[in-house]
């Protein structure tokens, strides 16, 4: 049993054609299946090994200590004191993710659902609500600079930011860099950065760094990237007095984050690295197991899919499965 993602792209060439296809929300991302072509060029992309067999028995959830590595943050930090519950997607897509499937006022609705279920589940750690959109989204074309990603409009970021003021959450950027870099892609954030509820994602899974195209193969970052984003945001915290910034790591495969011990660790900045595959709960354990719990870096995070999570599996993971992980995740994602 694969844990997949999904790698459907647009087509078109020209980025305003292309963005034209995104509002009239034909864009897909990891809600759809995967690229077929893609799978029969290398059938064995995305398998994880199952080494776990599914509990017949949800333990309830413990307190476990766990020594958090690095120096201790600046004052603000939201780590470890909340769990941040985070909606994905694009709002310009409903194919994204739940951030853009729904009306908003339905979203924000579901939102607070999930708020409700991790209080209940957890009543010793506040949750915090947040939106985490994608503003830099890979493509399968080369579009405007040849770097195969299509950067998001400012309304659309002020858009979200909008939307977040009516649940008090907090907002990720999350970046796809295509055939960029994060050199490219970060400062034409860096207003939104700024913001003290403002925090950065990084999507591996889209870094095509020998020239390949998104989506037919997973892509990588290395430990001087990740450095970079956190010099990059530790500068921000700084310069403008901001509390610590957040950074989100997505990886599902042992090659999407190399040289994980040289991740530098910094008081300015907490690192989650996200678990972001779908599948079976038993493969998605595994895969936590494997590619986060063995290579934590900080804090960990857990992504749960509404649609392809109930492909080949009857049910969603609980908030008491998730809570009983080894470390427990502190940055819970649903797409």
């Amino acid at each position: 049993m694969n844990l997949c993602r999904s790698f459907r792209f647009k087509t078109t060439s020209g980025s305003l054609f292309i963005l034209s296809v995104l509002l009239a929300g034909a864009t897909s991302c990891r809600q759809e299946p995967e690229n077929q072509l893609a799978a029969a060029a290398n059938p064995q992309q995305n398998q994880v090994e199952l080494t776990t067999a599914p509990d017949s028995v949800v333990k309830p959830a413990e307190t476990k200590a766990w020594a958090y590595p690095g120096p201790e943050p600046l004052p603000g930090a939201i780590l470890p004191q909340k769990r941040i519950i985070a909606f994905y997607g694009n709002p310009l897509s409903r194919r994204m993710g739940i951030l853009g499937e729904l009306p908003p006022a339905e979203m924000l609705a579901k939102l607070d659902e999930e708020v409700a279920n991790w209080t209940k589940a957890d009543s010793l750690t506040p949750v915090q609500p947040a939106l985490h959109a994608i503003v830099v989204t890979a493509q399968s074309k080369p579009g405007r600079g040849s770097k195969y990603r299509l950067r998001m409009t400012d309304k659309m970021i002020d858009d979200v930011l909008e939307l977040a003021k009516q649940r008090e959450a907090i907002v990720f950027l999350d970046v796809q860099v295509g055939q960029s870099t994060l050199q490219l892609e970060l400062p034409r954030l860096e207003k939104y950065l700024k913001l003290p509820h403002v925090h950065l994602g990084i999507d591996a899974e889209f870094s095509m760094k020998n020239g390949g195209i998104p989506g037919r193969r997973v892509g990588t970052f290395d430990a001087v990237d990740i450095n970079f984003a956190t010099d990059y945001l530790a500068k921000l915290v700084t310069e403008n007095n901001l509390p610590p910034k957040l950074l989100i790591v997505h990886r599902f495969t042992q090659r999407m984050i190399t040289n994980h011990q040289q991740i530098t660790l910094r008081p300015e900045v907490q690192i989650v690295m996200h678990m972001d595959g779908w599948g079976h709960p038993a493969l998605k354990k595994d895969t936590y197991r494997r590619y986060i719990q063995k290579e934590p870096v900080q804090f960990t995070g857990f992504k749960l899919f509404y649609k392809n999570d109930l492909r080949n599996s009857p049910r969603m993971m609980t908030p008491a499965e998730i809570l009983a992980l080894e470390p427990t995740p502190l940055y819970i994602q649903y797409q």
